[in-house]
């Protein structure tokens, strides 16, 4: 009788086992958040969660972790208690600034990254960049006097962009400028690094299905609804104002970032002058109207839109295939439009 009990309840057992290996995880709500003040552009999350109150946990902790980030990259805003990117251009030429790990972290990849761009894209550009924000602001602001920053001026700033004067001291958790007339802008990386970091940390607390949007960053995360299936992302036409996808891609933990002459830009006599600036000459490149690049950390997806932009189709191209990963789609300045060969396995079936 008790070896007969025992294997009835071994049974049991094996059968409540199998029952529950058979049962669906609970099914989960899509919903959608979003914020204004961060990285000076628009932060939309979407995702899955079990509940209301639980997505809205995780957006607010996704806008937390990136305002400490928007702090910390911020080139024209001080904080109190917080030494920044402004405090370490502040002090250029004066004193090692001691920064928050982030801070080197992020500028130890953006130095990597002048040299995979030949030096197109450049962290130390500020002193340039800077004269082009002013001028494109009030052109902005006064259509009828916009006007380009004068050459010489561009010249003479662009004597104070030598990477090599940013010095990154470990140990020490410094940064220092020995050029006094030299700046920080971390524009091309900033915002896509933190995208990143800001991604793993999310996943850590358990967010395993969503898409962060920073802007033209994008960082989906796991899978779109209970069906498991890819999420599925639009590019957009440089020509559509941001109504219309020349392509729509599928996507699972991978980051899409895009770049165009349309997003951030001022005219002059006509001529539309973008915020992409050519190191070589100076001026908003023209190579492309937009550019998208698909990889899987959005911080290298911030830095090759840069650099594919400010480089020739061939060399961005042979660049793109020979980075594990990676692909991108180049719109060019009449419309044409051309990709990298492992760009089509992506698109929506």
């Amino acid at each position: 009788m008790k070896k007969k009990i025992i294997l009835f309840l071994m049974a049991l057992l094996m059968l409540l086992g199998l029952s529950a290996c058979g049962k669906q995880p609970p099914a989960k709500n899509r919903y959608e958040g979003q914020f204004l003040t961060l990285f000076d552009t628009v932060t939309r999350v979407v995702g899955y969660a079990s509940s209301k109150e639980e997505f809205g946990e995780y957006v607010q902790k996704i806008h937390d972790e990136l305002e400490i980030y928007h702090r910390l990259y911020d080139i024209y805003n001080d904080y109190e208690g917080v030494n920044n990117l402004k405090t370490i251009n502040d002090n250029a030429g004066i004193a090692p600034v001691k920064v928050d790990r982030r801070i080197i972290d992020m500028l130890l990849i953006a130095r990597d990254a002048y040299e995979l761009s030949g030096g197109r894209m450049n962290v130390a550009l500020g002193s340039v960049l800077r004269i082009w924000h002013e001028y494109r602001e009030a052109g902005v602001n006064d259509p009828e006097r916009a006007e380009l920053p004068p050459m010489e001026l561009l010249r003479e700033a662009a004597k104070h962009t030598d990477i090599s004067c940013m010095l990154i001291d470990e140990d020490a958790g410094t940064v220092f400028l020995t050029d006094p007339e030299m700046s920080l802008d971390v524009g091309a990386i900033a915002k896509g690094f933190a995208v990143e970091r800001v991604a793993e940390y999310i996943m850590s607390e358990g967010f395993t299905d969503g898409l962060i949007s920073v802007g033209g960053n994008i960082r989906a995360i796991g899978y779109k609804g209970n069906n498991r299936q890819p999420w599925t992302i639009g590019i957009e036409s440089p020509e559509s104002g941001g109504g219309d996808f020349i392509f729509t891609v599928e996507l699972t933990d991978r980051s899409i970032v895009s770049s165009g002459d349309y997003m951030r830009y001022y005219t002059v006599n006509g001529k539309r002058y973008h915020h992409i600036i050519d190191p070589e000459t100076l001026m908003p490149a023209e190579y492309f109207a937009a550019l998208t690049v698909i990889c899987e950390d959005s911080g290298m997806g911030d830095i090759l839109s840069t650099t594919l932009f400010n480089m020739p189709f061939e060399q961005g191209l042979a660049l793109v295939q020979s980075l594990p990963g990676t692909e991108a789609v180049w719109v060019f300045t009449d419309g044409n439009i051309k990709y990298s060969s492992g760009f089509e396995a992506l698109l929506k079936k």
